[in-house]
């Protein structure tokens, strides 16, 4: 026989759901939060007030008392019982405000002297403060009093009516009450309204981010225009939305590019390899059918190289090989690397550097971004031109400028130039891939520096900007600014002699 299998317990109604997602609210917390704070400052308020009015004049009241008790004492001492009478006689009648309060009895209890008819109840502990009603002239009042013994069994008793204060207390008590439940309701006002402006504006940046998880990545957050914080959110929120959709764009046309580029190598390597499975007649023309069909192949090997290079550079994982290096030995090295290749072409190489270019980064890194810009120049420079390298320096920055007089690129494809794949129409018959200048580009930016492509008339002057020391978040940034007012500058580079 089965067990039953328990139900699993029902789904929570409607209304509970609410409530503990109105309990979950970021904007009721934060309302909470201004609630109790502005509660907590009412009670201190409260509590200080008290404190300087009420707990000010008890404090007054206790040491009047003390200080007629001294006084009567020392008549007592002096003058004895006659002379602490007439004392009393005297103050009593003396006393405008009628709220002073005073009791002597014999030894019996029987009074002497005083404006109570009795002795109070309850009162049997000298020095001791005792607060109660007492009936004065047929009148019931409030009164502070205080019981001194002295000598000969006599018993005085000093007060003060403290009726029209317990009024001010009761009154100051009321007016409080009021006070806190106004200010209370305050901060309840206040907390709605702060959680109706954090819901306000939490609640376009949800539901953008919602539009963004759909694949509507077109949606972008408003700003208010006050320039408060929820601004600079949205303006973060909006930068990384645009440099999303730039990356997503990337990948579609790197994954066009690849489908596009790769797809002629593959296919012919294919054709070749069918094409001598089925005619080859001896092992030298299979042979040269499978070295060709390899040589393709290699070709679509290198394209994935370097974008792994480049998605490798972009991350920063290279930067931990940062060091201290002078770029004047591997200008030297490159110019004397490329001469060779420069004169087979039958274009001249000029050169021009300072002898010593100390800077921070990764020198094969900028070698081969190096390399690539000087393989471009002779790529795209016809026979009798001339390309040259030069480099300045000053107390931040190196520029390493490398021109050619070839046809150089069109203004309008030049913010492309260093897209992946990218290639401009009049480079469609050179061979390449199309990441050259993409790869310089990258490694340009892990050292926080940028690659500027300016018109040389004729040709194309490439500008490899790099800082001299370890790039930090907005070098990059001041790097622009710094370039834009160098960019219509003559070079006037230090001759390598």
């Amino acid at each position: 026989m089965s067990e039953a299998v328990p139900e699993a317990d029902p789904k929570p109604p409607v209304r509970i759901r609410k409530r503990r997602r109105f309990l979950r609210s970021a904007g009721v917390r934060f309302a909470v939060l201004y609630a109790l704070v502005f509660g907590i400052s009412t009670i201190v308020l409260a509590a200080s007030l008290r404190y300087s009015t009420v707990g000010l004049l008890d404090r007054q009241t206790h040491e009047a008392i003390r200080v007629d008790a001294r006084g009567l004492a020392t008549h007592f001492t002096e003058g004895g019982l006659p002379a602490l009478v007439l004392t009393l006689r005297n103050r009593i009648d003396e006393n405008l405000n009628d709220n002073a309060i005073y009791l002597l009895v014999d030894p019996l209890g029987n009074r002497i002297a005083g404006n109570l008819t009795r002795w109070p109840q309850g009162i049997d502990a000298p020095h001791a403060w005792y607060t109660m009603p007492v009936e004065r002239a047929g009148l019931r009042s409030h009164a502070l009093l205080r019981y001194y013994e002295l000598p000969g069994g006599f018993q005085l008793l000093v007060g003060r009516d403290v009726s029209t204060r317990s009024q001010l207390r009761h009154i100051l008590r009321d007016g409080l009450l009021w006070a806190l439940a106004a200010m209370l309701l305050l901060g309840v006002l206040g907390a709605l309204v702060i959680r109706g402006l954090f819901k306000r504006s939490l609640a376009d940046i949800s539901a953008t981010t919602r539009a963004i998880a759909r694949g509507d990545l077109t949606q972008r957050v408003r700003r208010s225009g006050s320039g408060d914080e929820f601004d600079e959110l949205a303006e973060t929120i909006n930068d990384m939305l645009d440099r999303i959709s730039r990356l997503m764009d990337g990948v579609r046309q790197v994954s066009n590019a690849i489908a596009h580029d790769l797809r002629t190598p593959i296919t012919r390597a294919r054709a070749r390899l069918e094409d001598a499975a089925a005619h080859a007649r001896t092992t030298e023309e299979l042979r040269g059918a499978v070295d060709r069909a390899t040589d393709d192949l290699d070709g679509v090997v290198k394209v994935f190289q370097a974008l792994l290079r480049i998605a490798e550079i972009e991350a920063g994982s290279r930067r931990s090989a940062f060091a201290d290096i002078d770029l004047a030995p591997v200008l030297d090295d490159l110019a004397e690397f490329f001469e060779a290749a420069a004169e087979e072409r039958g274009i001249g190489l000029d050169i021009a550097w300072p002898r010593e270019l100390p800077m921070v980064g990764d020198r094969d890194m900028i070698q081969q971004a190096i390399a690539n810009l000087l393989e471009n120049a002779l790529k795209f420079s016809p026979a009798g031109c001339r390309v040259s390298i030069s480099a300045r320096m000053d107390a931040t920055h190196i520029e390493i400028h490398i021109a050619d007089q070839g046809a150089g690129i069109p203004e309008t494809d030049r913010p492309r130039a260093t897209e992946r794949f990218y290639r401009a129409e009049s480079a469609r018959s050179t061979p390449g891939s199309g990441l050259g200048l993409a790869l310089v580009s990258a490694i340009a930016n892990l050292h926080g520096g940028i690659l500027r492509l300016d018109d040389n008339r004729p040709g194309l002057r490439a500008v490899l900007v790099l800082p001299r020391r370890a790039p930090n978040p907005d070098s990059t940034l001041r790097i622009k600014l710094w370039t834009q007012n160098l960019k219509k500058d003559a070079l006037t580079p230090t001759d390598n002699s």
